[in-house]
């Protein structure tokens, strides 16, 4: 089956609330719909991230598009291999994994969702079949202060998340300290509590900081230091109390090596985004599940078409977590009519629906492009 034709829509998707984080508010999900179209009449669908703006994410990949019409989607770690090396590698000048990964992404995931439904079979079970009948997510409180955040923690923890997951990293030390604390107390002492400073801890403050929240029962640290130096996540894991997860340290398969040979951290979150895609992400965790390591499903800037190949390749990891990332609950609106919805508590279970399991709602995808054009330069 063979690639006739790649068309991209600039999209935005407004949140509910802005979303609050250590890099700052963002309030909606800016993307690139891919939408793929196969000679043999099957269309699948994809997106990729529109940051640091859709212009420059559009102009790589239509170059990207020249280089995959008219290839076999069978062959796809081979086409992507090619790409990467034309246009992110120029090659052998440059290299650029990260960014190639968020730009090819969302061709990646169409792929699967076509293959999907040319066997008129589910993605998971392409993948090597379901390793678990449903995927536990965590609930991601958010809020712009400490008592936000508590409220929207209590009421996770409630509705029946057994996982609650927080960012910090603000730049007053006690802050992060505030946050943690009032989370801790509204939660309750037996609830799980993951937090994330988004790179945001250096060595000397993470240390401080751990001494002063060791007693508020932290699950793990995600990603507290600068992702680019993995000697300073090793000496993190090492003298923290607490256990360390490596996040914006691993986009490839050589970043996981790399991390599990010299023990820098407890458990690997990975995004599809950052991973380039399925394929990708599934050598990692099979990487990670030879050096003991488990995986958690990160989320960023989706529609549910991301979150739906997430579950899809999850349902299909024998190491995945029991806490994961989903981030449906902050739109407004979706641009998939769903094929099982996500409920409002912890667990999701299998989807058996064809393909990535979704109808595109061809509506809610013209508004979205509306909206991108009114409120985003590019």
């Amino acid at each position: 089956m063979k690639v006739l034709d790649l068309e991209f829509t600039p999209i935005f998707i407004p949140y509910k609330n802005p979303y609050h984080w250590a890099q700052g508010i963002t309030e909606g999900a800016e993307l690139i719909l891919v939408k793929l179209r196969t000679d043999k009449g099957i269309e699948g669908y994809g997106e990729s991230i529109a940051t640091p703006s859709s212009k420059a994410i559009l102009s790589f990949l239509d170059q990207a598009k020249k280089l995959i019409i008219g290839r076999d989607i069978y062959e796809n770690d081979r086409i992507f291999k090619d790409v990467y090396q034309y246009l992110f590698q120029a090659h052998g000048t440059c290299s650029a994994p990260r960014f190639a990964s968020q730009v090819l992404c969302g061709i990646e995931i169409a792929f699967w969702d076509a293959k999907g439904k040319e066997f008129g079979k589910p993605v998971y079970q392409l993948l090597g079949g379901k390793q678990h009948e449903a995927l536990q997510y965590f609930g991601f409180a958010q809020g712009e202060s400490a008592n936000e955040i508590a409220k929207d923690a209590k009421e996770l923890a409630q509705s029946g998340y057994k996982v609650i997951y927080i960012k910090v990293g603000k730049k007053n030390e006690e802050e992060d300290i505030e946050i943690i604390k009032k989370t801790r107390l509204a939660i309750g002492k037996n609830r799980r509590l993951r937090i994330d400073p988004n790179e945001h801890w250096p060595i000397l403050k993470m240390r401080r900081l751990i001494e002063s929240v060791k007693d508020y029962n932290i699950e793990f640290i995600e990603q507290p230091c600068d992702a680019e130096s993995l000697i300073a996540l090793s000496h993190a894991q090492q003298k923290s109390l607490i256990p360390i997860a490596a996040d914006q340290s691993v986009f490839s398969i050589h970043d996981a090596f790399n991390i599990c040979k010299i023990n820098a951290a407890d458990m690997l979150t990975l995004g599809i985004h950052e991973t380039g895609g399925i394929s990708n992400f599934k050598k990692i965790a099979q990487l990670a599940e030879a050096a003991g390591i488990n995986i958690c499903i990160h989320g960023l800037y989706e529609s549910g078409i991301t979150s739906y190949a997430s579950h899809q390749l999850g349902i299909s990891i024998p190491n995945i977590d029991d806490g994961n990332q989903i981030m449906l609950r902050f739109l407004e609106w979706d641009i998939i009519r769903k094929g099982i919805e996500f409920p409002d508590k912890m667990e999701w279970p299998v989807n058996n629906k064809v393909g990535l399991g979704f109808d595109i709602d061809e509506d809610a995808v013209k508004e979205a492009s509306k909206l991108h054009r009114k409120k985003i330069l590019y």
